[in-house]
């Protein structure tokens, strides 16, 4: 097997200040970065057209691409019908902003899928993907989920019932592994036609957990909490996030159901924990190479 995927660095993920985190992402070796942008200096409201220019040319210099944003709003995703009208407008302006610096996928958390489709929740989810797919797709891009919260099935089964494909998948072995125990090379296969973009992270699970015990459901809980989650990850009581290798994603197999359906995407690294992820990275990098 010989990958030919970019590799790509959340660079949230190296908690430098960002254009310090672009420089140090080139400098790893990097061909391209994921960015936050839902508050601070990369918040759509915070950024001008002239900062966005700039923004632009500075990781143009660098001879990176920006292989998506992260526009997860937390909370309950899209669960909470009177908060969601809110949630779609700020959702549709970080992807105007994403198209306008050059990539076409924003990544994102809709909350927990219910298993049954005929609850007000899932159809306050449904809802509202329909409507930002449809966005989505007027501009060619995409709003990508994150695996994780569900089983790839339900989620397979909530995307089936929108219109376009505009709202896809950002694909996460570990969350599957560490959460649900999903398998993600079968996960690979049933979501084919829906993975944009991937994030390469690797865990364990320890014991079982109530996905609603990570990420919050709307009458559970108060919603997706990356600090609560990073805490748990920490901890290991359920589950442990671990360098590439370390844990139980089965890395070969699954960058072969990756290449078996095509997936030419990016292939980002994302650190959520440790106390040195400038090394973590450092490593996931030499990780994935060896699969070049």
């Amino acid at each position: 097997m010989k990958l030919s995927n970019k590799i790509g660095i959340i660079v949230d993920s190296l908690r430098l200040p960002l254009r310090e985190g672009l420089k140090t992402a080139k400098e790893l070796g990097a061909d391209g970065v994921q960015i936050y942008a839902v508050d601070g200096e990369m918040a759509p409201e915070n950024l001008t057209s002239a900062a966005r220019k700039d923004l632009k040319d500075y990781i143009s210099s660098l001879g990176l691409e920006i292989s998506a944003l992260c526009g997860d709003l937390g909370g309950h995703g899209f669960q909470d019908q009177e908060m969601n009208p809110q949630k779609i407008e700020k959702s549709k302006r970080i992807l105007d902003l994403a198209v306008e610096l050059g990539t076409n996928i924003v990544t994102t958390h809709i909350g927990i899928i219910p298993e049954d489709p005929a609850t007000h929740v899932y159809e306050s989810m449904q809802k509202a993907c329909e409507e930002l797919g449809v966005y989505a797709k007027s501009l060619n891009a995409y709003f990508a989920i994150e695996t994780g919260p569900e089983t790839s099935l339900r989620l397979k089964a909530f995307l089936d019932t929108l219109s376009t494909n505009g709202v896809s998948v950002n694909f996460d072995p570990a969350n599957m592994v560490m959460v649900t125990g999903d398998d993600p090379v079968e996960g690979v296969k049933l979501l084919k036609d829906y993975i944009v973009h991937t994030h390469v992270k690797d865990g364990v699970r320890y014991k079982p957990v109530d996905p609603r015990d990570v990420y919050g459901a709307l009458g559970y809980g108060g919603g997706v909490d990356h600090e609560q989650i990073a805490k748990m990850v920490t901890e290991g009581e359920y589950f442990r996030e671990l360098p590439l290798g370390e844990g139980r994603v089965d890395f070969p197999s699954y960058f072969a159901a990756l290449q078996e359906i095509g997936y030419q995407g990016y292939l980002t690294i994302e650190r959520e924990v440790g106390t040195n992820p400038l090394h973590d990275i450092r490593e996931a990098i030499s990780f994935i190479r060896t699969f070049k």
